[in-house]
């Protein structure tokens, strides 16, 4: 459900050619020292540092831990979606794309750019 990534510059993101191929997903790099180009990136990071504080050793959490925290946030109102949870907005997106399967369209319903 997403046509486009923006990755900043770490030696992790090496195979975005393979991720492009498999997925379809284009993908873009943000300049260096330039964190206002990912800036849904940057406002989540924002948003996990009041759970795990920038350094944490996250092999002290337990997966059901994280998994916690990861619902919290995604239940978490977002302005951007005019209040409703990224949850909400992905639920509505996953029925819109099950109706554009059943009436013989494709179901590439974007969840943004």
């Amino acid at each position: 459900m997403r046509k486009t990534l923006t990755y900043d510059q770490g030696k992790e993101m090496s195979r975005h050619r393979e991720l492009s191929a498999h997925t379809g997903v284009t993908v873009y790099f943000a300049d260096p020292h330039s964190p206002w180009q990912r800036g849904s990136n940057e406002n989540t990071n924002g948003l996990l540092r009041q759970y795990l504080p920038k350094g944490s050793d996250l092999s002290s959490f337990s997966q059901d831990e994280l998994d916690a925290i990861a619902l919290r946030l995604n239940c978490r109102p977002r302005k951007i979606h005019g209040f409703r949870s990224p949850l909400e907005v992905y639920a509505e997106l996953l029925v819109k794309a099950q109706a554009h399967d059943s009436n013989g369209q494709s179901s590439g319903v974007a969840l943004g750019t």
